[in-house]
């Protein structure tokens, strides 16, 4: 289908409904008030600060606070197992390491577990010293890359980096040929982490692509029913709920917070009532925790033709023609930058 793709394509309406036996996502009980852990791998050693209070009393605080506002904003959050918490951290803290990248202060990190048996999005405050010394916000069910699907992509294991690099854009809550907001309702944020290598679903013989790798919401009347299956085309899915919870609280914008003081593009994409969280973050990490503990992040020989990482995504309709969205409304996608935003068909 060409020089392969940003995340997603419309597909079959059909093709979206949900089984019966997809009804409950297996072996994560829902979450319920008080149930949130605080988890330490490692120990801490206090940090004193201006003023007199801890550094790590001012961590607890607002640790409280982000787990008191998730529990308020976002229903249906999951309580994962204790030892799949530990697990999720260890294979996190492998990855970091593999990739160099130090927790030099306390901040929020984004933990996806890909595995079709898991498909959770964890929220982590992790404290410097160790990518292990961590505590859990909370955990929601997502849905990430389906296998044995044509232009389907397995959602790439690594560590991808929010920075200002890239700006995000919002959903204009337009519809598909099959009636479907593939990013979810007008406004929703999707967070871009460039061009990605991801193997390819339908493939078995580890033949892999670029695909524009974006975290979004989808459409909440359709697909959000699948959430904690695999389903998407190679991004992260999120539930509405979740989506406005890591928006407006800035979970991953650290950097972004740090642009809009002098980009009026990263001002305008922020939203107007956010109240970011002194510990925003700037990594998502993806594990499967059906791999080996030590596998490396996914790596696949990338051609040389292969465009730019970095590069912005193609103008609607250049990767794929046939499958161009259905506008609900003559209102036009456009990026807060004034550029043209990957429609509705850019993303599932």
């Amino acid at each position: 289908m060409g020089l392969e793709r940003i995340c997603g394509t419309g597909v079959a309406l059909a093709a979206f409904l949900m089984p019966a036996a997809l009804a409950t996502p297996p072996e994560i009980a829902p979450v319920s008030a008080g149930m949130l852990p605080k988890l330490h791998l490692a120990p801490q050693t206090p940090q004193p600060s201006p003023g007199g209070v801890s550094l790590p009393g001012i961590v607890s605080a607002e640790l409280s606070t982000l787990r008191l506002a998730m529990r308020e904003e976002v229903p249906n959050l999951v309580q994962p197992a204790p030892r799949d918490i530990a697990d999720m951290v260890q294979r996190a803290g492998f990855l970091l390491d593999f990739a160099g990248r130090r927790i030099d202060s306390p901040q929020l990190l984004i933990v996806v577990d890909r595995n079709p048996a898991r498909q959770v999005l964890a929220v982590f405050v992790a404290r410097p010293g160790s990518a292990r010394d961590v505590s859990l916000v909370g955990a929601a069910h997502i849905s990430t890359g389906q296998a044995g699907r044509r232009d389907h992509y397995i959602t790439p294991v690594g560590v991808f980096a929010h920075t200002g690099a890239i700006l995000d854009f919002r959903a204009a809550g337009t519809y598909n040929e099959n009636h479907i907001r593939g990013l979810g309702i007008s406004g929703m944020r999707v967070w871009d982490f460039g061009w990605q290598w991801a193997l390819k679903g339908w493939h078995t013989d580890g033949e892999g692509g670029d695909i524009r790798f974006q975290m979004h919401a989808t459409d909440p009347d359709i697909l959000e029913r699948r959430l904690g299956h695999p389903a998407s085309e190679g991004c992260v899915r999120l539930s509405a709920s979740l989506n406005r919870f890591l928006d407006k609280h800035g979970v991953l914008d650290a950097d972004y917070e740090q642009a809009a003081f002098t980009d009026m593009r990263y001002n305008a994409l922020l939203r107007a009532d956010r109240t970011p969280s002194i510990l925003a973050g700037r990594l998502l990490v993806v594990i499967d925790s059906q791999q080996p503990k030590d596998a490396p992040p996914t790596v696949v020989s990338r051609p040389a033709n292969w465009p730019d990482p970095d590069a912005a995504p193609p103008p609607d309709g250049a990767e794929d023609s046939e499958k161009k969205p259905v506008a609900a409304a003559p209102v036009p996608q456009v990026r807060t930058d004034g550029a043209p935003a990957p429609s509705a068909k850019a993303s599932l």
